[in-house]
């Protein structure tokens, strides 16, 4: 199940809708082979994101997505969390001509990754890639 935490000063900015967003997200799972987990992923602003980062990475500043991967013992169901900063992907769509729904479903998908268990390198990035075409054909 995808459960949407939104963040009503922040959540007009996501570019779909909270049901596109969870047919995204699952349709992204199932593509990189754990359908039907649990996700839970919430629309944050730039501080809430900074003192998270702060909180749980010893990081300063904001940044655009953070995963927690889930720590429950014997939950196989449960991957974890996001923390999605609207504020930063508005930002980085502005500064780097991005398109807001790629590089939003781009992030997703990175941060879901990370949940499932996979670190940077070029497996991950040519799972993000497989993750972007599932979650794009998910919003037609």
């Amino acid at each position: 199940m995808i459960t949407v935490k939104k963040s009503q000063s922040v959540d007009w900015l996501l570019p779909f809708s909270c049901t596109e967003l969870t047919r995204v997200m699952n349709a992204m799972l199932s593509a990189i082979g754990h359908e039907g987990k649990d996700v839970e992923i919430n629309l944050v602003d730039d501080a809430t994101v900074a003192d998270l980062n702060s909180s749980f990475l010893q990081c300063d500043g904001p940044t655009n997505i953070l995963s927690f991967p889930s720590t429950e013992d014997g939950s196989a169901q449960n991957i974890g969390w996001l923390a999605l900063s609207m504020d930063t992907l508005e930002r980085e769509c502005f500064l780097y001509g991005q398109d807001r729904t790629e590089h939003a479903l781009r992030l997703i998908a990175h941060g879901m990754l990370h949940l499932a268990g996979y670190d940077h390198g070029e497996e991950m990035f040519a799972l993000t890639d497989v993750a972007v075409n599932a979650g794009l054909a998910a919003t037609r």
